[in-house]
């Protein structure tokens, strides 16, 4: 009993030493990091355009370098006036280069001339590694179902708000990607996190995606382990056109 007693003193008389004992005085050098040096880009003259160490996908006129149709060959929509435009039934392009987390910078333009209602008005797709998508619509004065308005991380995310442009104005999304990580079974160890903003307004506040795009059904059933993938732009049969296409690996 007595060697208990004796070793809790001692104990006390150690802790109270150390909390005597004054910290060192810190200075501004002890928490200032040099080195490496933050790398230097020269950013765009306006927000939309390209800075230095962007990959432009699309410069108005040409589509072959860096695209390709779902098969792999030469892409059938329509570039004409700047811009590339959904030709009907000629399918998906893709692009030849592949990609996980980024930030990417797209245009987007509805038809002027307004045909069809809900998800028949405008339609298109922005896929991220070809598999998750920020879905493309004409949302104005167009009302459809909310996870799947222009904007929304489709089926999964609404946005946050409606921020759509009237048919035939040029629209902007600026998108924040971070692509998933796998356990060893194929499952997310992190999932994909998506941020947009529609013409330059938050509408995806980083959001986590729960999986693959399904028209039908639930995402988590369709998640398979994979890795860098192509930007993909969707044709569902209007004349959606894209420009100022421009990417960023993060």
């Amino acid at each position: 009993m007595k060697i208990k007693v004796l070793t809790a003193l001692l104990l006390v008389a150690v802790t109270a030493a150390f909390a005597q004992q004054e910290r060192p005085e810190m200075k501004p050098e002890m928490t200032e990091i040099w080195d490496p040096e933050v790398t230097v880009i020269t950013p765009g003259e306006k927000p939309t355009d390209a800075p230095s160490d962007a990959i432009i996908l699309f410069n108005g006129t040409d589509i072959e370098s860096e695209w390709t149709n779902g098969d792999g060959g030469k892409p059938g929509w329509i570039v004409e006036d700047g811009c590339v435009t959904v030709k009907k039934g000629e399918g998906v392009i893709k692009t030849k280069r592949v990609f996980e987390d980024c930030q990417l910078h797209i245009e987007w333009r509805s038809p002027a001339e307004v045909a069809g209602e809900s998800q028949g008005r405008g339609n298109s797709g922005v896929f991220l590694q070809g598999i998750y998508e920020v879905q493309v619509l004409d949302n104005y004065n167009n009302r459809t179902y909310r996870n799947g308005q222009a904007g929304s991380v489709y089926k999964q995310h609404p946005p946050l708000v409606n921020a759509c442009k009237a048919p035939g104005e040029w629209q902007t999304y600026d998108i924040i990607y971070t692509a998933p990580r796998f356990n060893k079974d194929g499952t997310y160890f992190t999932p994909p996190k998506i941020t947009v903003l529609h013409n330059g307004v938050l509408v995806q506040n980083n959001v986590e995606v729960r999986g693959p795009t399904v028209y039908i059904g639930v995402p988590e059933y369709a998640v398979e382990k994979h890795g860098p993938g192509s930007l993909v732009l969707q044709d569902h049969g209007n004349p959606v056109s894209f420009r100022n296409i421009w990417i960023r690996e993060l």
